[in-house]
C-alpha cells in the first residue's frame, strides 16, 4: 500500500471542518447565554475564526495570508451589508439570518474580526510548523 500523499488536503479539510463545528457549537453557545460587550465581543471573535476556516476549508493548500485576508474581507463586507436594510429583511423573513448577516452595524466588530482572524492564522501556522518539525524528526 503506497504511502499518503503528504500534499494532501484531506487530513486538513477533516481538521479544519471539525474545529468549524465546533466553532459554531461555542457559537450558539455564547448567543445564548452572552450578554452585554463581552458576549458580543466573543460572538464576533468567533464569527471571525469560523469565516477564516471555511475559507482554509475552501483553500487549504493556500498561504495561510490568503485566507486570513479573504475572511477579513468577507467580515468587513457583512460589517458594511448592516448599514442597509438588507440584514433586518432577510432576518423578518429567516430569524436565523441573523446569525449570519447580523443585527446592527458596530464599528467595534471590524477591530475584533481583524484581531480573532489574525489570531486564528498565527495558531495555525504555528501548528502547521510544530506537524511539520514533528514529521521531520520522524523521518
Amino acid at each position: 500500500m503506497p504511502a499518503p500523499d503528504p500534499r494532501s488536503s484531506t487530513p486538513r479539510r477533516l481538521i479544519v471542518g471539525t474545529l468549524a463545528v465546533l466553532t459554531v457549537a461555542v457559537g450558539l453557545i455564547v448567543h445564548e447565554l452572552g450578554s452585554g460587550i463581552p458576549g458580543d465581543i466573543a460572538g464576533d471573535a468567533l464569527y471571525g475564526v469560523l469565516i477564516y476556516l471555511l475559507f482554509v476549508f475552501l483553500i487549504p493548500r493556500s498561504a495561510r495570508s490568503l485566507p486570513a485576508a479573504l475572511a477579513i474581507i468577507f467580515c468587513t463586507g457583512i460589517e458594511f451589508l448592516q448599514l442597509t436594510d438588507i440584514p433586518a429583511r432577510a432576518a423578518a423573513a429567516f430569524p436565523p439570518a441573523v446569525l449570519v448577516l447580523g443585527a446592527g452595524f458596530d464599528q467595534r466588530d471590524l477591530l475584533v474580526y481583524a484581531f480573532a482572524i489574525i489570531g486564528a492564522m498565527i495558531v495555525d501556522v504555528a501548528i502547521s510548523r510544530a506537524m511539520r518539525r514533528r514529521s521531520a524528526d520522524r523521518s
